[in-house]
């Protein structure tokens, strides 16, 4: 811990260039020549390194360290040094946790009201961090520290997602990381993961059967870092932020440790809540007069689940569970890498276990490929559907989702999931910190209330650091979390955050002094097409949490006076903090029209080159739910064309143009579930052309079929039927290729490797309406040039 007795005024950051004071010489040998040593940044003496630790959506009952069934025997070494908070808080959502964790500010206070995907220009809601508001990472920078992320990024704006920036938002571009190795979005393929180093996409070249998984892949990229940091640097302390994609869908993981499962689930989820809650009372994580809340009427029974579909759903779970201790496995070699440097003990560590609740986003019965549900297509996936790949659940082909029962037993004994602020099922999170310097107490447990946003205080005060006044000539708000550390080694300290309102989708709740107050405004895995009702005829509840836990029995209609006090008391925190106006309408979010939002794109067309790659959905022309042509130039070899001209998405779902056996071929993958074709009746000739891919859709709204027709130099050289299409997205990570297809493949017809066109691609135009008509077929590549160019 920082001893205080640093005299660098710190408040202001860069820290401002001494000037040059004293005797002025001509000539350096005159013997009055002085001058300071270069002194090298660092922060006050004494300050430690810094490992944040935040998996994915973990619910409270999931991680055994916390009583769950799930085995994470490093979370629960780490505890055993340390502390464990068992009333630790988050926002109910990915993007809203991170934004705030790396700031200390509420997740509206910082633009992130929701996911980047659905930002509106409503300053809580519109993903732009200010600039009054600098992140954690890049002030520990500032002050000396090393940083690096490694993990999942789903922060940047979708319209600043391509490679071509800015990066103010990126983790080595404003968001103060020196290094960066990782994901942008909020979810990765764990077997073929769309990775960056820095600001630079980057292709693995292991393969799944090669071994290949994302969470090994990035502890190992940690480990080099912080053993290279220590090598060169040994007296600059790190700030390291470790995010993993796991547990969140899809859920991938080796066979070998979701088989350490089997059958550890048949008893189903009902009587899983009840062990588990068993195993939280014996170890001391929840009071003893706690209760087991009940399952709310619209998740189902195990015992109403059709006998057909248990296997499916047993595996589910045992699956997810893999999973989690796979995770807790590579968190503990990075932890070993640190004991074997001899770093811990000077080492600040919180192992947040969740950035929400467990996800209740994969319907009633969970789904092979969760692109389905996200698409409003979830009934092509049917039981049979579902049973015939119970074995490929959490393999390379799957792009997996547990059912709602279990995300709904992984919070026990709370009520509710991911995405509900209102219950602590969708916000509290199990937490440890271990710190041997600075933590006297090994084992104990900690029960004063914090949220996600105390860390980035609790961090600076360790390091004896003050909250910055100004950064980069900005004044900076204040940071809005209460730092932890009064309570670290006093047990019965008196919780310094006394009040902490909840919002996400309309779904609200207070926590003032020991009591809350809630409301549920939507269902977490109804994605599409559910009645809410308005705000004021929402109903609340009240809860005096100081002795009810849990959150078990309402006192709403006992209490009305409290419960309003409470509701005003939400109202005036919702007011400070840019969560009015609240908006519920999520659908209309997503269309960047509707939200204003920027878009990249403008107008109907759009020229791509060869060598681009890694676009996501928001760098490229949206071509789903109508009309659409894609045009390339092309020069084949003298042996014939082979391989991806241009493709989007992946083995989940998307589509790619590309020449197979010397012919052009079309395929249109439809969420994994179907694939459509079309193929062209003769080979490409060698030389330069142009080909052509033209998709009429058959209209009649959202998600319907249409008919590919395949063009070489204006000729029609085949057709092919398309039955049904992805209406709104389909891939969080995977995005376009101009001349290969990065990550899964989207056509069976090649793999992940080696799928590279074998000569040239001068361009592709991507048009939709009137661009997307030519009467002949061909488009002139200067035209089509010139008419993009003039729509920016």
């Amino acid at each position: 811990m920082s001893d205080g007795t640093d005299k660098i005024n710190r408040s202001v950051l860069p820290i401002p260039t001494r000037p040059r004071t004293g005797l002025i010489t001509y000539d350096a040998k005159d013997p009055e020549s002085k001058y300071p040593v270069i002194q090298q940044l660092r922060p006050p003496k004494g300050a430690p390194n810094v490992l944040v630790i935040l998996l994915d959506d973990v619910g409270f009952g999931a991680s055994s360290a916390f009583g769950g069934p799930c085995q994470t025997p490093n979370a629960e070494r780490l505890a055993a040094g340390g502390l464990k908070y068992n009333r630790f808080h988050t926002t109910a959502l990915c993007s809203p946790t991170r934004q705030a964790l790396l700031t200390g500010r509420n997740h509206h206070s910082v633009g992130m009201g929701g996911i980047t995907e659905i930002a509106s220009g409503s300053p809580g809601y519109c993903s732009v961090l200010p600039n009054t508001a600098s992140p954690l990472a890049k002030t520990l920078k500032l002050n000396g520290y090393a940083t690096a992320q490694f993990g999942k990024c789903h922060e940047v704006p979708v319209w600043e997602t391509s490679p071509a920036g800015p990066f103010d938002a990126w983790p080595t571009g404003g968001g103060g990381f020196e290094y960066f190795y990782g994901f942008i979005g909020g979810e990765a393929h764990q077997w073929y993961p769309s990775l960056y180093e820095g600001t630079t996409p980057i292709e693995v070249h292991k393969t799944p059967e090669e071994g290949y998984h994302f969470m090994a892949d990035m502890t190992d990229k940690a480990i080099a870092w912080v053993g290279q940091q220590k090598a060169l640097i040994p007296d600059k302390p790190f700030f390291m932020y470790f995010a993993p994609g796991a547990t969140h869908a899809p859920h991938h993981v080796p066979k070998e440790w979701a088989d350490k499962y089997k059958g550890k689930f048949d008893q189903g989820w009902d009587k899983l809540r009840e062990e588990t809650f068993a195993r939280q009372l014996k170890l001391g994580v929840i009071p003893s007069d706690c209760q087991l809340t009940p399952r709310h009427e619209q998740i189902p029974a195990w015992d109403q689940m059709p006998e057909e579909m248990k296997p499916v759903l047993r595996r589910q779970m045992e699956v997810y569970a893999g999973f989690l201790e796979y995770a807790d496995h590579h968190v503990g070699r990075l932890l070993d890498s640190l004991d074997q440097m001899k770093l811990t003990d000077d080492t600040l560590i919180y192992y947040i276990i969740g950035d929400n609740g467990a996800s209740a986003e994969g319907t009633l019965i969970g789904c092979y490929n969760e692109m389905a549900n996200f698409n409003g297509l979830a009934a092509l996936e049917t039981p049979q559907f579902l049973m015939e790949r119970l074995d490929k659940l959490g393999g390379p082909d799957s792009y997996n989702h547990f059912a709602v029962g279990w995300a709904h037993a992984m919070n026990t004994p709370y009520q509710w999931t991911k995405q509900v602020a209102s219950h602590w099922g969708g916000t509290r999170n199990g937490t440890i910190v271990h710190w041997p310097n600075g933590i006297a107490g090994k084992g104990e447990v900690r029960s004063q209330f914090h949220h996600v946003i105390d860390v980035a205080p609790t961090i600076l005060e360790a390091a004896g650091l003050p909250q910055p006044q100004a950064v980069d000539g900005v004044a900076q708000m204040p940071i809005e979390g209460v730092s932890m550390l009064y309570s670290f080694n006093d047990a019965k300290a008196a919780e310094r955050h006394e009040t902490q309102y909840f919002e996400m989708f309309g779904n609200r709740g207070i926590y003032h002094k020991g009591w809350t107050a809630v409301t549920r405004h939507k269902t977490p895995w109804l994605l599409h097409g559910e009645t809410v009702p308005a705000f004021d005829d929402d109903i609340w509840e009240l809860y005096d949490t100081s002795k009810d836990w849990s959150q078990a029995n309402d006192l709403a209609k006992q209490m009305p006076d409290k419960l309003h006090q409470l509701q005003r008391l939400w109202l005036i925190e919702a007011a400070r903090y840019n969560v009015l106006p609240l908006d519920d309408n999520v659908a209309a979010r997503f269309d960047s029209d509707l939200a204003g939002r920027p878009v990249l794109i403008k107008g109907k067309s759009q020229i791509l080159f060869g060598g681009m790659g890694r676009l996501s959905e928001n760098s490229v022309l949206n071509l789903k739910n109508k009309s659409h042509s894609v045009t390339a130039e092309i020069e084949v070899p003298l042996g014939g064309a082979e391989g991806v001209i241009i493709s989007q998405g992946a083995n989940i779902g998307g589509w790619s143009l590309y020449a197979k056996g010397g012919k052009l071929k079309y395929c249109y993958n439809l969420i994994g579930v179907q694939h459509f074709f079309a193929e062209s009746a003769g080979a490409i000739p060698p030389g330069a052309h142009q080909v052509r891919m033209e998709f009429a859709y058959a209209g009649g709204g959202p998600a319907k079929g249409g008919t590919v027709s395949l063009f070489i130099d204006s000729k029609k050289v085949g057709e092919g039927a398309v039955g049904a299409t992805a209406p709104s997205v389909f891939s969080a990570d995977d995005g376009c290729d101009v001349g290969c297809d990065t990550g899964a493949p989207v056509s069976p017809d090649y793999g992940p490797r080696g799928n590279a066109f074998n000569g040239v691609i001068k361009g592709v135009q991507l048009a939709i309406g009137e661009d997307a008509e030519h009467a002949d077929h061909h488009v002139s590549p200067e035209e089509a040039l010139r008419v993009a160019l003039a729509r920016q």
